[in-house]
């Protein structure tokens, strides 16, 4: 006879299936609860949650890597445990983040000499990039009115309104005047005149953008510098300039090399780019680089010793990841020169499909442009019946994400949709988004508020004319109550299932 054996309550991970108690019933949200639960239940329980998330692929919105080859993910799971900072224990993978550095250089033309090693490091992103970037141009500057005897409390920074938030920050946690550029109608991006125009004596630096968020636009970097450079001989300040490449920064070198942005600009002494964005890695990199040992100043970089040898650090953080430096270098020896250039034009092919497809319904002005980022940002042509954000909004019913904004001062009465292209955004996608949006637009077009709103219309344009009998308060109601039947009625019949 087999002897069955009651399973003890304390032998809980036989209960953790699918649909057992430790799902039927809520875990404490923001308190740590007192027992344990079996790991699959924990797996199962937030995995449930996250299937709630967006769907990474379909996020429009977002300038950042969604894919990576297999081979590259195996790479990112092999050193996750790895800790970025601890250069001692971990020599290799500081020798990649060198590596990566000196061919980032080379790409935006540094003057390096023959076995010179570039000036740069490894950042969680352009956001700290641009911190650290500040933070030299501002020493910089301090060290330069203490010598001559001057002020040194007040320091500024020009950039265009178009600017990331970023910028804002830098600006508000280190105490510098930023002043901008405000933007106006059909440009939205820096205009290099007003920018040299208000530049003075306490102005560490001119950031300028190659990649507006707004539009993908790219900035007239070369056209600033000349106009600094004059300016610079007649006051006889060294005002320097920023270049923020997170966007553009892996794509110019690649479909526009002829274009002077980068160090070839004898006043561009540091540029930021996002390793995440166009570099084609997983968000957690970016790169920050300086035209020479001089441009950064040494005050600012720290020597540790207490994790092996002397290692010097100049960051904002200290611990994290290696994982992104070691899938960085992957893409930069994988894709090499032939494999970025086939990707960013591709990008921009996909983007030229669906500009054309959204231009040919009719309906949209483009805002973007030609030369830049592979974006496509537009607006409708006639918001008077429902506006770019209604549109965003029912968008998300077929799994797009496509953010609506406004523009900043002084064009703040634009409002635009902005779809970026990634290297996962096939022609396909393009093709299917340009469909749905016709289906949203049809659908915003028949919803019974706006039905109202334009038998209103109507009947303000009859009450002009004589020959046209006004309709009454309950026959405008019966129309639009028709109307709305007639709405749903075919919406249950598109709804049926197969």
């Amino acid at each position: 006879m087999v002897l069955s054996k009651t399973t003890s309550q304390m032998d809980e991970s036989v209960h953790s299936t699918f649909a057992s108690r430790y799902v039927r019933h809520s875990l404490p949200r923001f308190k740590m609860q007192e027992n344990s639960i079996p790991k699959e239940a924990a797996f199962q329980i937030i995995n449930d949650e996250l299937m709630l998330d967006g769907n990474p692929r379909l996020n429009l919105a977002s300038f950042v890597t969604t894919w990576m080859e297999p081979e590259c993910d195996k790479l990112i799971m092999d050193s996750i445990n790895k800790n970025y900072v601890d250069m001692d224990e971990y020599p290799v993978t500081t020798e990649l983040q060198n590596r990566c550095v000196n061919i980032i250089a080379h790409l935006f033309n540094a003057p390096l000499g023959e076995g010179e090693a570039a000036v740069g490091v490894g950042t969680v992103g352009s956001s700290e990039a641009i911190m650290l970037a500040g933070l030299a141009f501002k020493r910089k500057w301090q060290n330069k009115m203490k010598a001559m005897g001057k002020p040194y409390d007040k320091p500024n920074i020009v950039t265009g309104a178009n600017v990331q938030v970023c910028w804002e920050k830098f600006a508000r946690y280190f105490e510098v005047e930023l002043k901008e550029v405000k933007l106006r109608d059909g440009y939205y991006v820096m205009d290099p005149e007003k920018a040299v125009e208000m530049v003075d004596e306490n102005t560490i630096c001119v950031a300028a953008i190659l990649g507006s968020t707004l539009n993908g636009e790219f900035e007239d970097v070369k056209r600033l510098n000349e106009l600094l450079t004059e300016k610079n001989k007649t006051t006889g300040w060294d005002t320097s300039i920023h270049v923020d490449a997170a966007s553009g920064g892996f794509i110019a070198p690649f479909i526009y090399p002829d274009l002077e942005w980068d160090f070839r600009l004898p006043l561009v002494k540091s540029i930021n780019v996002s390793g995440h964005k166009y570099g084609l890695v997983y968000a957690g990199i970016g790169w920050a680089l300086w035209r020479s040992k001089e441009d950064l100043p040494e005050e600012l970089i720290f020597h540790i010793n207490y994790l092996g040898a002397d290692q010097p650090t100049f960051t904002l953080n200290f611990s994290k990841g290696s994982s992104q430096v070691i899938a960085q270098y992957y893409q930069l020896i994988r894709l090499g020169h032939e494999g970025y250039k086939n990707i960013m034009e591709n990008c921009q092919e996909n983007a030229k499909v669906l500009k054309e497809g959204l231009e040919k319904t009719g309906r949209f002005n483009i805002v973007s442009k030609e030369n830049g980022v592979p974006l496509v940002a537009f607006s409708l042509k006639d918001n008077s019946l429902h506006t770019e954000f209604e549109v965003s909004e029912l968008l998300r019913r077929f799994g797009w994400i496509v953010p609506a904004y406004t523009m900043p001062p002084n064009a703040e009465h634009v409002t635009v949709l902005r779809v970026v292209i990634r290297e996962d955004f096939s022609r396909t996608l393009a093709e299917r988004l340009v469909s749905d949006v016709e289906k949203v637009l049809h659908e915003l077009d028949n919803l019974p508020a706006r039905v109202c709103m334009k038998l209103a219309g109507s009947e303000e344009t009859a009450g002009k004319d004589d020959d046209v009998v006004k309709k009454t308060a309950i026959e405008v109601q019966k129309e639009i109550t028709t109307t709305w039947r007639k709405f749903v009625a075919n919406r249950k019949k598109t709804k049926g299932v197969c």
